[in-house]
């Protein structure tokens, strides 16, 4: 298929979905060329996926250098950068050479951040390897590690040379590693596309089932609705912010369970379902979809429901929520399914009361 592409002047770039793409020099090859390249990737990833990116790149004419992190969310740390930095500034790469990020979304955002900062920037590849992150932590230029007052605080935007998005490598995703990367996809119907959504219904069981065909399009049809929102607002100054519909409550269950407990797909979607409940209460949804988004999710072997905190608590761990303006807090709700809309006066009330009908 043609590549789709993120539009963005002089730093737009292709987004390559497909099966088989992960070990084609052919793609490599423009941005690889003569450089020397370090592949970060995860303990995980390694054994299945290393070899024959190395071997892709090596066939592009690049020299790769491997570099092999920890696997989770812990990873994403100050500690797992400078083992990166360590091991660029050891094997004296320099400003001409190229990161490529192999791997989940945690190996794309450190990865990312580390060609942001090294040597005050260098270009990078992502192939992601979970749907998570094929369908959205790859696309867009969001780079981060966490802080231990909030998940992604210390980041940069930096876009890629390219993703490649190989869904092949799905065959190997774990399954509630594969249920949490449905979370985005979902969440790309609720707030862009009605259409994609009801798709999405009646289609479930055949992307929980790894069907091929089923898995290409979920991708590509997500990749294509993000690289549109990122194309119009790359720093998410506004419209852009809708792509975090379900995160300020995901975030908050996050970091109230420790960094790994939850994963990053299911803490959205039960802070989706908190949010569906919000854009009712507020009046701009109608009841009848809340039970419309809960049993979607639920189909998706999704929770529905948060760890049991206080309110107040919940509360508490969105304080520090990245999408707050003037010290208030900005929701994401949904005008229909498929629209969604940036809201920066919420009645705490009703926040309060949707986090508690949520967790019932």
């Amino acid at each position: 298929m043609q590549p789709l592409r993120v539009t963005l002047g002089e730093r737009s770039y292709p987004i390559h979905v497909g099966a088989g793409l992960i070990g084609e020099a052919a793609l490599y090859a423009p941005f690889a060329k003569g450089r020397r390249v370090a592949v970060v990737t995860s303990s995980v990833v390694k054994p299945l996926y290393l070899e024959r990116v190395q071997g892709a790149l090596a066939a592009a004419g690049a020299t790769p250098l491997p570099i092999v992190i920890e696997d989770g969310e812990q990873a994403k740390r100050w500690q797992t950068l400078d083992r990166i930095f360590d091991a660029l500034l050891g094997a004296r790469l320099g400003r001409d050479s190229l990161l490529v990020a192999l791997g989940g979304g945690v190996v794309g955002d450190v990865t990312g951040f580390a060609a942001a900062t090294y040597q005050r920037g260098v270009p990078y590849l992502q192939v992601p390897t979970t749907l998570l992150a094929q369908v959205d932590s790859s696309v867009g230029g969001k780079t981060a590690i966490n802080h231990a007052r909030g998940k992604n605080m210390v980041g940069a935007f930096h876009q890629p040379l390219a993703v490649i998005a190989d869904v092949a490598t799905l065959d190997t995703l774990p399954e509630r590693e594969l249920k949490a990367g449905l979370a985005e996809v979902i969440k790309h119907g609720l707030i862009l596309d009605g259409v994609f959504l009801a798709w999405l219904e009646g289609n479930v069981a055949k992307l929980l089932a790894r069907e091929r065909s089923a898995l290409e399009r979920a991708v590509r049809r997500s990749c294509e609705l993000k690289a549109q929102v990122v194309g119009a607002d790359e720093r998410e100054s506004g419209a852009r912010a809708i792509l975090n519909f379900g995160h300020t409550f995901g975030h908050a269950i996050e970091l109230g369970a420790g960094y790994g407990e939850w994963l990053h797909g299911e803490a959205v979607a039960a802070g989706m379902v908190m949010a569906a409940e919000l854009s009712a209460r507020a009046g701009t949804l109608p009841r009848a979809d809340v039970a419309r988004v809960r049993a979607l999710l639920a189909s998706a072997g999704l929770p529905v429901s948060g760890p049991r905190f206080d309110t107040e608590r919940y509360l508490e761990l969105m304080q520090g929520d990245k999408k707050a303006a003037g010290g208030r807090l900005r929701f994401i709700l949904l005008d229909a399914l498929g629209k969604a809309s940036v809201h920066g006066e919420v009645d705490s009330q009703l926040v309060r009361q949707s986090i508690a009908a949520a967790l019932q």
